[in-house]
C-alpha cells in the first residue's frame, strides 16, 4: 500500500497585510494569529495484523512503515478478532491506514503549523495483553523495548509529515514500559521516549531540556515559538488514582515530587514574566462520565469520581493563573472545555481544552484540531475541528466539523470568554439553549453528523438528560464545589 503521506508536499502560508482605512499612514496591525496543530489519543495499534508482529519485533523502526503498508495476511480478520476477544477489547484502535489518513488530512488542511502538540496516549489500549498473547515467553525488557519502538514509530511518522515543524509530545496512561497506569521513574522506556521526543523539537536548547529531565518522570519544560512563552509537560500518570510502579507499589511520593517540580517551573516563569502552557494527558477535576455511569448520589453525600488522586494539579493551575494561558489535556477522547477557577487569572479562570482523539475506540469518529494562537499573548484565539467520516482510514473523507468562534460567538478561548460560556451552561438547567446543544452535539465527535434526530445525535440527547452534572464538572474542580453546583436547586 502506497502511503498517503507521500502524496502531499509542504506549502507556504500566505498572510495578507491589513491597512487602516481611517488614516493616510500605514497603521501598525495587531499580531496575526498563527496556526498550531493539536491532537491526542492516537492509540496506534501495531497488532492490527497479528501476522506481522514477529517481523516488527525484529525490524528497526525505520522499516516498520514498509512492513505495515504491505497487504494484510489472509487470516488478518480472524487473527485480529481472536486477539480482540482474548484482550476484552471494547473497540478498535488506530491501524496504520487510519494513522496515515489522519496525518495526510492534517497536512492537507495545515501544511505549515507553527508547532504541534500531542497530549498523550500514543499506544493502543490493552497493549500489554496483545503483546503477551502473541509473545507469551517474552521478558519484561523485551516488552519495554517493543513499547518504546511503538512510541518512536508514532513520533517518527509525525516527523516525516512535518519535518520542519517542532512537535511536542506528552505521554499518557497507556504509554508505559510495563502496563497501563504503571511506570517506574528513570525506566528504560522513559529514556527511550526522551530520545524520540527530543528529536522532534527542532532546536538544540529544547532537545537538551527534554534529554536532561524527561527520563525521570516524563516531564519537561521548553520554549514555545511564541513571545516569552514556555510549554511545561507532565506525564501525570503519577497523579492518577490508578498509578502504581511496575512492581505494583502504590506511592504518592512521586506525585508530590512532580507537583513540587511543576511549581518551581511556574514560579520561575512568573519571575521572568513569561506566559506558560501546561500540557498533560489526564485532566484534573471531576470525571462526570464515571460519576453518572456509577450512579453516584452526590446530593445524598457520595463523592464524585475524579480523574486524579488529589487536587494538587488543579490547585497548582489555580495558584498560577496569572502565568498559565492554557491548560491542555485529553484522555476522555471527547471534545471538551474546562475552566479552572483562579483568583489571580485574567477573567478569574484558567482556560482548559481537552483535545478529541484520533482513535475511534469509543465509537467516536477520529478528529484533530487546528488552532489559531495570538503570538503576543499566547492566547488560544480560535480553532477548527476536522473529523473523519469513518473509523478505518480507508476511503476516508475528512471535513470541518465546527469552528469555535462561529459556533459560540466568542473572540477567543481566554479565561474570561470561557467563563462567560460555561456560566451559561450552568444556568441552562435543561440543557436546551443554543450554546448548550452545540456543545452536546460536538462533544462526541461524529454524533450529530451520523444522526438525523432534531436535537442532534443520540449521545447528545443522553448528555442533555444529565446536563446539569456535566456543566458543573466543566466549571468546578473540587468535589465540594461540584456538589454545591449540582445540588443548588435541591433542598
Amino acid at each position: 500500500m502506497t502511503t498517503l503521506l507521500r502524496r502531499y508536499t509542504l506549502a507556504s502560508a500566505f498572510v495578507a497585510l491589513l491597512f487602516a482605512s481611517t488614516s493616510p499612514c500605514l497603521a501598525k496591525s495587531p499580531p496575526q494569529a498563527l496556526p498550531a496543530l493539536m491532537l491526542s489519543d492516537i492509540h496506534f495499534d501495531p497488532f492490527h495484523d497479528p501476522a506481522k508482529f514477529a517481523r516488527l519485533r525484529k525490524a528497526g523502526v525505520n522499516d516498520w512503515q514498509d512492513i505495515l503498508d504491505e497487504p494484510y495476511s489472509p487470516a488478518q480478520a480472524a487473527d485480529f478478532n481472536k486477539l480482540q476477544t482474548a484482550c476484552g477489547a471494547r473497540g478498535v484502535d488506530t491501524p496504520i491506514e487510519l494513522l496515515e489518513s489522519s496525518l495526510a488530512a492534517m497536512h492537507q488542511q495545515q501544511p505549515a503549523p507553527l508547532f504541534i502538540t500531542v497530549s498523550g496516549d500514543l499506544m493502543a489500549h490493552g497493549f500489554d495483553c496483545r503483546f503477551h498473547a502473541l509473545a507469551p515467553n517474552a521478558s519484561p525488557a523485551e516488552y519495554s523495548d517493543f513499547a518504546a519502538k511503538t512510541v518512536r514509530f508514532v513520533a517518527q511518522m509525525l516527523f516525516k509529515t512535518y519535518a520542519n515543524t517542532p512537535i511536542y509530545l506528552a505521554l499518557g496512561n497507556n504509554d508505559s514500559g510495563c502496563t497501563d497506569y504503571r511506570e517506574d521513574p528513570n525506566s528504560s522506556f522513559l529514556k527511550s521516549a526522551a530520545g524520540s521526543f527530543a528529536a522532534d523539537t527542532k532546536t538544540p536548547a529544547n532537545r537538551y531540556d527534554i534529554l536532561s529531565k524527561f527520563s525521570q518522570y516524563g516531564d519537561y519544560n521548553l520554549a514555545l515559538p511564541l513571545k516569552n512563552t514556555r510549554l511545561i509537560v507532565l506525564q501525570d500518570i503519577f497523579e492518577s488514582k490508578r498509578y502504581a510502579t511496575c512492581g505494583g507499589a502504590n506511592t504518592i511520593d512521586l506525585a508530590k515530587d512532580q507537583i513540587a517540580w511543576l511549581r518551581d517551573q511556574l514560579a520561575s516563569a512568573r519571575k521572568s514574566h513569561e506566559h506558560v502552557w501546561v500540557m498533560a494527558h489526564i485532566p484534573p477535576g471531576i470525571d462526570a462520565y464515571s460519576t453518572f455511569s456509577k450512579s453516584r448520589n452526590i446530593c445524598g453525600g457520595q463523592a464524585p469520581e475524579t480523574f486524579l488522586s488529589s487536587d494538587d494539579l488543579g490547585n497548582t493551575i489555580a495558584d498560577f493563573g496569572d502565568v498559565i494561558r492554557l491548560a491542555l489535556f485529553a484522555h476522555t477522547h471527547m471534545d471538551e472545555f474546562r475552566v479552572y477557577p483562579s483568583a489571580n487569572a485574567p477573567g478569574g479562570f484558567v482556560p482548559g481544552k481537552l483535545v478529541p482523539s484520533i482513535s475511534p475506540v469509543n465509537g467516536n469518529n477520529p478528529a484533530f484540531t487546528i488552532a489559531q494562537i495570538d503570538p503576543a499573548t499566547a492566547t488560544l484565539k480560535d480553532y477548527n475541528v476536522y473529523a473523519a467520516n469513518n473509523a478505518v482510514g480507508i476511503g476516508t473523507t475528512w471535513a470541518l466539523e465546527y469552528r469555535f468562534s462561529t459556533t459560540y460567538g466568542l473572540p477567543d478561548l481566554s479565561g474570561a470568554s470561557l467563563a462567560k460560556l460555561t456560566s451559561s451552561f450552568v444556568a441552562d438547567k435543561n440543557g436546551t439553549a443554543k450554546d448548550s446543544t452545540a456543545y452536546q452535539n460536538f462533544f462526541f465527535v461524529g454524533d450529530a453528523a451520523t444522526n438525523s434526530l432534531s436535537k442532534g445525535g443520540a449521545k447528545a440527547q443522553a448528555m442533555q438528560s444529565v446536563w446539569t452534572g456535566y456543566s458543573c464538572a466543566i466549571t468546578q474542580t473540587h468535589a465540594a464545589d461540584f456538589r454545591s453546583c449540582l445540588c443548588a436547586a435541591q433542598p
